[in-house]
């Protein structure tokens, strides 16, 4: 069976509308998780328990999705 690997984190952004960490060492990574049901009950949690501070946010990352430098990137990669 293959693993998907989930990183839940967060922490407080510069504004609320932006996705830009205030202090990248204050990055609370939550955990690591199997698959993203569990992933995204962590997330519940951490998110529920910030949710009076404005500037804090929580995300999943979706580790198994990462790709290989070595593998060629596809078109649309390459412009972003």
């Amino acid at each position: 069976m293959t693993q998907r690997l989930h990183l839940v984190f967060g922490g407080e952004l510069v504004k609320s509308s932006q996705n830009v960490f205030k202090n990248v060492d204050d990055i609370h990574i939550v955990g690591m998780y199997p698959d993203y049901a569990s992933a995204y009950v962590a997330w519940k949690d951490a998110a529920q328990r910030t949710v009076d501070e404005a500037h804090t946010r929580y995300y999943i990352a979706h580790l198994h999705r990462l790709r290989d430098e070595e593998t060629p990137a596809s078109p649309t990669e390459e412009l972003g």
